[in-house]
C-alpha cells in the first residue's frame, strides 16, 4: 500500500469513528472521564451450596455515596440488586427486594453509619423502582413505617406524578438529591411502570430487568422495542462506566444462563454491562424487525413472554 492509499484509508477510518453512534468515542482522553469511581466486587456470594447462615442481603460500597445490596439465593431464589445512592439533601433507595426479609433494617443500618461517618443525624429517603414486579417491591410495606422515609407507588401515574414526567413514556427527566443529579428515563415494555436510572456522578446506568446478563422477558414488544432505542439514543456521547441490572442470571460460560429457580450460582456473570451491551440489544431487536423472538446471545438472552 502506498502513502496516498494508506492516508485515504485513515481517514475514511477517522470518519466512520466520528459519525458511528456504535463507535462513537466517550471520553477523549483514558483519564477517568470526570466520573466518580468505585469499585466492584469480583464475585457475589452465590447462597450454598448450603444455606444456614447466610445472611439475607450482602451490602457493598461502590464508594462512600453509594450501596448495592444483594438479596441471598436462600432468602428468594431471584436474587434482585437493590441500589442506595446518597446526595447532600436526599438518598435514594432503587427496588425493595423480593419476598420476605429484613430489607427495611438492612437499609436503615446502611443510612445510619453514613449519617455517623458524615457528622449527620438524619437524611430524608425516596424509594423508587425499577419496575413494579414482586422481587422488585416486596420490602415497601416495611420500609413505608420508617420515619423521613417516602415509597413512591410503583404504577405509572404515580411514577409520572412524584418525578413531574409529563410527557411519558418519551420525556426523560432530572431528579435531584443534592449535588448529585439523576437523570429518570420511562422505558416500558417490560413492565407499564419501568424506569432507567442515570447518575451522572458514577455515570452509571440502571436498567432494572430491561437489560441485565440474564433472560430479559419482554411482555410489550412494541414497547420494549422503543424503550430499548430511547436508552440508545439517551447515552449517545454519554459517559456510561457500567450498565447495572437487577439480576445475574447468565454463567460466565458464553450463552449459558442458570435455570429458574437456581440458587446456587457458583460460576454466575458479573453483574456489569456496558454500553455496547445495550447496542447490542437495540441491534438484534432492530433486526427482528417488530417480531420478537427468543434469541440467546452472549450476555443475555431476548425471552418474549
Amino acid at each position: 500500500m502506498n502513502l496516498r492509499t494508506l492516508a485515504a484509508a485513515v481517514a475514511a477510518v477517522a470518519c466512520f469513528a466520528a459519525t458511528s453512534p456504535t463507535t462513537l468515542a466517550q471520553s477523549a482522553e483514558p483519564d477517568g472521564a470526570g466520573v466518580r469511581q468505585g469499585k466492584l466486587p469480583r464475585a457475589w456470594p452465590t447462597s450454598g451450596p448450603t444455606c444456614a447462615g447466610k445472611p439475607a442481603f450482602e451490602v457493598h460500597a461502590y464508594n462512600e455515596d453509594f450501596y448495592i445490596l444483594r438479596e441471598s439465593g436462600c432468602s428468594n431464589y431471584e436474587k434482585p440488586f437493590i441500589f442506595l445512592l446518597f446526595g447532600k439533601e436526599k438518598a435514594l433507595l432503587l427496588d425493595t427486594g423480593a419476598g420476605e426479609t429484613d430489607v427495611a433494617d438492612v437499609v436503615g443500618h446502611t443510612i445510619d453509619a453514613w449519617l455517623a461517618r458524615n457528622g449527620r443525624t438524619s437524611i430524608p429517603l425516596v424509594v423508587a423502582h425499577t419496575h413494579a414486579h414482586g422481587d422488585h417491591i416486596a420490602g415497601d410495606a416495611a420500609l413505608r413505617k420508617r420515619p423521613n422515609t417516602t415509597v413512591i407507588d410503583p404504577n405509572p401515574a404515580a411514577v409520572q406524578a412524584f418525578f413531574q414526567i409529563r410527557n411519558w413514556p418519551t420525556e426523560p427527566v432530572t431528579y435531584e438529591l443534592g449535588g448529585r443529579a439523576l437523570d429518570v428515563i420511562p422505558i416500558p415494555g417490560h413492565e407499564p411502570s419501568s424506569i432507567a436510572v442515570y447518575d451522572r456522578q458514577t455515570a452509571i446506568l440502571f436498567t432494572g430487568d430491561t437489560l441485565y446478563p440474564g433472560r430479559l422477558y419482554v411482555r410489550d414488544a412494541p414497547a420494549f422495542i422503543q424503550s430499548v432505542q430511547r436508552l440508545v439514543d439517551f447515552t449517545d456521547g454519554r459517559i456510561v462506566a457500567h450498565v447495572l441490572g437487577n439480576h445475574v442470571e447468565e454463567a460466565r460460560t458464553p450463552f449459558l444462563d442458570y435455570p429458574v429457580g437456581t440458587v446456587y450460582q457458583p460460576d454466575e456473570h458479573p453483574l456489569e454491562l456496558g454500553r455496547s451491551h445495550l447496542l447490542e440489544l437495540n441491534e438484534a431487536l432492530r433486526g427482528m424487525h417488530g417480531e420478537v423472538r427468543r434469541l440467546a446471545l452472549r450476555d443475555f438472552t431476548i425471552w418474549p413472554k
